[in-house]
């Protein structure tokens, strides 16, 4: 599947995630991407470490993300190749209580490739020092 623009990849990224079919997220990742994953302090690197960290967060009971698309921003780097970067939020639950956790994150997109995510980088938005 190719995408004729970013948006769609990241779209795609989100809806996947609320299904939780870690296969289906991979898909979208490029053989070299490199994944900063949200809840690991480890990066993962391509193909069976990016599923194997999909498929544990998909264990989460009642996972979704939530894109808060006025946090959005887009740049182009050339035709194909394009940044993506905002806040979205990982929404699941913690012994029965739903709970949220804003996240920053940054897309690398290349829309030529069929998989078209070449980094990603998540992290929880720090709480103020205030």
């Amino acid at each position: 599947m190719y995408f004729k623009n970013a948006d769609e990849v990241l779209y795609q990224w989100v809806t996947r995630v609320c299904t939780g079919n870690p296969d289906e997220i991979t898909a979208l990742y490029h053989a070299s991407a490199v994944l900063i994953p949200t809840f690991s302090p480890h990066t993962v690197t391509a193909g069976e470490g990016i599923r194997n960290y999909f498929a544990q967060l998909a264990t989460r009971d009642g996972l979704g993300v939530r894109l808060h698309s006025k946090a959005l921003r887009k740049q182009e780097l050339s035709g194909t190749l394009h940044t993506l970067s905002g806040i979205y939020s990982f929404e699941f639950e913690v012994d029965q209580v739903p709970l949220s956790f804003p996240s920053r994150f940054t897309f690398v997109v290349d829309i030529s490739q069929e998989k078209p995510i070449i980094h990603h980088h998540s992290s929880q938005v720090p709480r103020n020092l205030s």
